[in-house]
């Protein structure tokens, strides 16, 4: 964490109803929810679900009085609660317990999306949705705090690829298509997934 955000913690940040710390709590949370989720129980029944329709199917996050948003706002300032020390250090020590967690993972490995009840991914599609939220939140917490800060490239890529699909997927290829060559015939915002 910059001392940037850990200067401005109480302030607002580039993102409606949510101060410097919630944003950083929420950018932290997308690393602590890896093992959240991985801990979390499995129900080997249901079918799991990927991470392009996990995003394709986020249509209310335009709206910031959504039960999605309300929950994000919630959850990102009780992680900030505790203080810009406290989650630099709780992430960083995560992000080394999983460092050493993850290689060790089966490829069929499945984690609860426990915000979600009764959905589940395989951990390779649950970890890229956490390259969508570190590449998405890095550049919102630099913005925020005017930082230089970027998401590796290799995270970018991975966050486009994702939600290009979850446009795709959610209004069609051909829709996709016009967005990214005839912004005029762009009817749909078929770009806008989140």
């Amino acid at each position: 964490m910059t001392a940037g955000a850990a200067g401005a913690w109480g302030e607002g940040s580039i993102l409606d109803g949510m101060t410097v710390g919630a944003l950083a709590g929420h950018l932290a949370r997308s690393v602590l929810q890896v093992e959240w989720f991985l801990d979390g129980p499995l129900d080997q029944g249901i079918e799991p679900t990927t991470a392009v329709t996990y995003y394709a199917r986020i249509v209310d996050a335009p709206d910031p009085g959504s039960a999605l948003n309300r929950g994000v706002r919630a959850r990102s300032q009780e992680s900030a609660a505790a203080g810009a020390a406290a989650v630099a250090s709780d992430t960083a020590t995560a992000l080394d317990r999983l460092r050493a967690r993850l290689p060790q993972e089966p490829t069929d490995r499945r984690v609860a999306i426990l915000h979600r009840p009764g959905e589940e991914m395989l951990l390779d599609e649950y970890l890229r949705t956490r390259c969508v939220e570190l590449a998405v939140h890095t550049d919102d917490l630099a913005l925020s705090v005017g930082a230089d800060a970027r998401a590796p490239e290799a995270a970018t890529a991975v966050a486009i690829d994702l939600l290009v699909a979850a446009g795709a997927e959610r209004h069609g290829g051909l829709a996709v298509l016009r967005a990214l060559s005839r912004r005029e015939r762009d009817d749909a915002g078929a770009l806008r997934v989140l």
